[in-house]
């Protein structure tokens, strides 16, 4: 069953701060329903790569520790994989936020998030597997039954980072140049203060 309900036809644009998005009801690899955009508040919609990817996996393993700052400041935490569910819950099954398969790569395709050799190849890509932590993050998944490497799933997917008002306005956005640029906590949590300014 397809994770996700969208209202309209998916582009493959990319978006800026300003542009609005579709509402969709969207459902986690646990089961439940969630709404997007989130009517009580801010989302921190972010994209990630396969389920596996440790550079993806050590990065919300520290929004996982900072998870109740995020939810003072009032946002919403919601990661998407481009991998089927049942190769997300070993790796990301017991993340305090919720976490979304997007096998089809719809949500991917409707907010213009791409892939590219880049992603492996910048030195901040390549170097960042090498780290010990890293390795532990990936083996914790991978001894609850995960897929340590992306079966029939690309490693050139792209991360990208979304700050979306309860109104369903994107109020700032990054794509990231390789598979290790993205938001850190600090900056989803400045992202958000500056977020009232632009609606």
């Amino acid at each position: 069953m397809n994770a996700i309900t969208n209202t309209s036809p998916i582009t493959a644009r990319r978006l800026r701060p300003g542009d609005p998005i579709e509402h969709r009801t969207l459902t986690t690899i646990g089961g439940d329903r969630i709404a997007l955009p989130d009517p009580s508040g801010l989302t921190h919609l972010q994209f990630r790569r396969f389920a596996g990817c440790p550079i993806c996996n050590v990065h919300l393993a520290s929004i996982a520790r900072r998870h109740d700052e995020i939810r003072a400041a009032g946002i919403r935490e919601v990661v998407v994989f481009h991998s089927p569910a049942e190769h997300m819950r070993p790796h990301q099954g017991r993340l305090p936020f919720a976490a979304i398969a997007d096998p089809d790569k719809v949500l991917y395709a409707a907010f213009g998030v791409g892939s590219a050799a880049r992603a492996v190849l910048h030195p901040s890509a390549w170097s960042a597997p090498l780290r010990p932590r890293t390795w532990a993050v990936v083996a914790k998944g991978v001894r609850a039954g995960g897929l340590p490497t992306p079966r029939g799933q690309s490693v050139l997917g792209l991360p990208a980072d979304f700050l979306i008002g309860q109104e369903g306005t994107v109020r700032a956005v990054r794509y990231g140049r390789h598979a290790a640029d993205h938001w850190s906590v600090d900056e989803i949590l400045s992202e958000a203060a500056a977020a009232p300014s632009r609606r």
